[in-house]
């Protein structure tokens, strides 16, 4: 029986904290006595987000840049920090070096390198072409739309267009992790297909979901951990609404933060996030929110359980995200909270449904809603929450999205 080996390159390791991250995590967890498939994954060896395997339980060391992990071969790329934010794009285009010297040399047939977002389109037409001799296929998820981010000057988002543009075209199969980002492929990118290996010119996509849980945390409402949490925050359980996400822009934190101060809630709103500075001070230029003593900046927390405990112990969860596709934290949320409020935009309504409720960044929609849901009592937000796990249970779930990416790289 062949064995269908796939390289990942992409995320910064396995379970360390981000989406991709999470992914190869999950993945690699759930196919790990899968004989069908062998994975190869690429991981960062130092720098932000790196995984020590020294560290990690579980691992078994091949040599000091091999590991296995979840019975992945692990290979770790060493970053120049020097090089700032071009380290994304210097550390795909070394693990894709080493992905073609790994099948080289072990002689693999047919493999498959599944790349995680757009950020090597100048490079990839050269890659392709490489991978290509060597019998292999290119799949690329794309991510959401990294050119709309605020966070980015003008050329660089100018070069995130562009390079999407170019790993879309220099790629065998595009798989979207959300059924609108789908949509927006064929609308962009359809007629400027490879001629000849693709003879209709259009790219060939398929939707496979992020995944989520919905189990509870292990924590227990009295763990000291929690409790101590709770108390060096100034937080009470069931007495808070919580955002967890990136503190950019287009997370609409200013908007949150705004309606929420224009409400009548009682409650705090907790921000958990990783603050940037010169943003802090703008939106406090703006809304002067220190003086609404509701608004608490929490810093970030790492510790997956005590995070999960924290969503299931919030009265309601505030999701402003606007640019991208299927949104881990979203997922994450819906899985936990029972109560959900999210910004009315089509990535959201497509995962939320009808389990969730909606706002707008129309001025006095978000407090209006707050104000509506803010008395509704235990069993009016359990039945919200019962229906969001069974959302992600039907639609969302490891399990689900895992055999969906067996049935793709397998077929």
């Amino acid at each position: 029986m062949d064995v269908q080996h796939v390289f990942l390159v992409g995320s910064k390791g396995i379970g360390s904290y981000g989406g991709f991250e999470t992914f190869v995590n999950k993945l690699t967890e759930y196919h790990q006595n899968n004989d069908k498939i062998k994975y190869h994954v690429a991981c960062k060896a130092n720098g932000s987000g790196c995984m020590d395997p020294k560290k990690t339980e579980g691992v078994e060391i091949i040599s000091d840049h091999e590991f296995l992990y979840h019975n992945a071969h692990c290979f770790q790329i060493r970053v120049p920090e020097k090089l700032g934010s071009a380290q994304a794009i210097y550390y795909d285009i070394v693990a894709l070096k080493e992905c073609c010297k790994i099948i080289r040399e072990q002689k693999i047939k047919h493999p498959i390198v599944y790349i995680m977002a757009c950020r090597i389109g100048p490079f990839m037409k050269h890659f392709y072409k490489e991978i290509y001799k060597l019998s292999g296929k290119v799949y690329l998820n794309p991510d959401g739309h990294e050119f709309l981010r605020t966070l980015w000057p003008g050329p660089v988002r100018k070069y995130w267009k562009i390079s999407e543009q170019m790993m879309v075209k220099w790629s065998d199969l595009v798989v979207c992790d959300s059924i609108n980002i789908e949509k927006y492929i064929h609308k962009e990118y359809d007629g400027k297909g490879i001629k000849g290996r693709n003879s209709n010119r259009n790219p060939k996509t398929t939707y496979i979901a992020y995944g989520a849980e919905t189990r509870k945390s292990k924590l227990a409402d009295d763990d000291e951990k929690l409790l101590a949490w709770y108390e060096s925050k100034g937080l009470k359980a069931h007495s808070y609404y919580l955002v967890v996400g990136r503190f950019v822009p287009e997370n609409n934190y200013e908007t949150m933060i705004q309606e929420f101060m224009k409400s009548n809630s009682s409650r705090d709103f907790a921000l958990i996030t990783n603050v940037n500075d010169k943003f802090l001070a703008e939106l406090e230029k703006k809304l002067d929110f220190r003086a609404d003593g509701r608004i608490k900046f929490v810093g970030t927390v790492y510790d997956q359980e005590l995070l999960k405990k924290i969503r299931e112990n919030a009265y309601a969860y505030l999701h402003g995200h606007e640019v991208g596709g299927t949104n881990p934290s979203l997922l994450e949320a819906l899985g936990s909270t029972e109560l959900n409020l999210l910004l009315d935009v089509g990535f959201n309504r497509e995962v939320g449904q009808d389990v969730a409720l909606y706002w707008s960044k129309r001025d006095g929609s978000l407090s209006g809603l707050i104000d509506k849901v803010d008395g509704k009592d235990s069993q009016q937000r359990s039945e919200y929450g019962l229906r969001a796990k069974e959302r992600i249970k039907s639609a969302y779930s490891w399990e689900y999205i895992t055999r969906r990416y067996a049935d793709v790289f397998c077929e």
